[in-house]
């Protein structure tokens, strides 16, 4: 009887032991969702605040329409900076999302001075997002221009028919869903896109011709699709100046009236953790946490993601795609 008791005593020990741990538990969850939530919100991420600071933005890796960016754009636009620096490194992306994104910076440019820096590529799109500032500093050996649009489609019609597999359809009539990589081109497809590109690429040089202020003859040379160095592009108006974010700061300082001592603050436009899973976000906050912020970052922006980020633009395309070795 006094063995019984014992081990009904021992059973109520381990569950009230396990019941503390499971609340432990949660609110450890918990804790972690809100830190995380905090951490990703817009006034969590941006350390702007009600400083009077020089915001610098970051613009990235492939241009898509992004509705976030152009929100967060819009609430730096409203906040307390006194200017804004933005960083550019980036190949381009969809012609849309690189209009939309022109059309943020050109909105923010209206109620705050902006001056854009070239890290090491503005091409394509990401050159069309430069055009919104007056003034565009790149670094000597920074690649900017490729003044172009193209329309790519893989065409796996030999493919097919080396496996053996027909694709059968029914069309309302013969440009719809024209090309669909299922079959060769048709002559009247092809002039369809072709008149396509060509809109696209005319409203691209004049946007260039507009606002970098450009002759004929030049912009003939600087629209061919290539890109130049930055020490090139200076005299070829490409870029206003060759320099840094120290340069930017002093032409703002010269040119806009900001106070020398102003602080440059990074303000972020998307959500850190904005794309990743909430295990691997959350294995990036412990990362940063232990002090090793570089295997975070990494974390962050992985080729492999770069990679997926590619394959997923659709439509038309304001993208330098260097040449690779077969």
């Amino acid at each position: 009887m006094s063995l019984d008791s014992d081990v009904i005593v021992d059973r109520r020990r381990i569950r009230r032991k396990l019941t503390f741990w499971r609340v432990i538990a949660a609110l450890c969850i918990i804790a972690a969702v809100v830190a995380v939530a905090v951490f990703v919100s817009p006034a969590g991420r941006n350390a702007i605040g009600s400083s009077n600071a020089i915001a610098r933005v970051k613009i990235d890796g492939l241009i898509r329409s992004d509705q976030t960016r152009v929100e967060a754009l819009e609430r730096l636009g409203k906040s307390s900076a006194s200017a804004v620096i933005v960083h550019i490194n980036s190949p381009g992306g969809t012609t849309a999302g690189s209009e939309q994104l022109y059309d943020a910076l050109t909105r923010l440019k209206a109620q705050k001075p902006l001056v854009v820096v070239v890290e090491g590529l503005a091409a394509s799109g990401g050159y069309i997002a430069a055009l919104a500032s007056d003034q565009i500093i790149a670094q000597q050996t920074s690649l900017v221009g490729s003044i172009g649009v193209l329309f790519q489609i893989p065409n796996v019609s030999e493919l097919l028919k080396t496996v053996g597999v027909k694709v059968e359809e029914v069309k309302s009539s013969p440009l719809k869903a024209a090309p669909n990589g299922y079959e060769p081109t048709s002559p009247e497809a092809r002039a369809a896109l072709d008149a396509l590109v060509k809109d696209s690429y005319a409203w691209f040089r004049g946007l260039v011709k507009d606002r970098r202020n450009m002759d004929d003859a030049t912009l003939q040379t600087v629209a061919d699709g290539r890109v130049f160095t930055g020490r090139q592009a200076v005299g070829l108006k490409l870029i206003d100046q060759l320099g840094d974010e120290k340069t930017a700061v002093a032409w703002l300082v010269a040119q806009k009236k900001i106070g020398a001592d102003t602080p440059v603050k990074d303000f972020r436009l998307t959500p850190r953790f904005g794309d990743m899973t909430f295990l691997r976000a959350a294995a990036s906050v412990a990362l940063d946490t232990v002090g090793l912020g570089a295997i975070s970052r990494q974390l962050e922006a992985t080729g492999a993601v770069q990679a997926v980020d590619r394959l997923g633009l659709d439509g038309m395309l304001a993208l330098w795609q260097p040449s690779r070795a077969n």
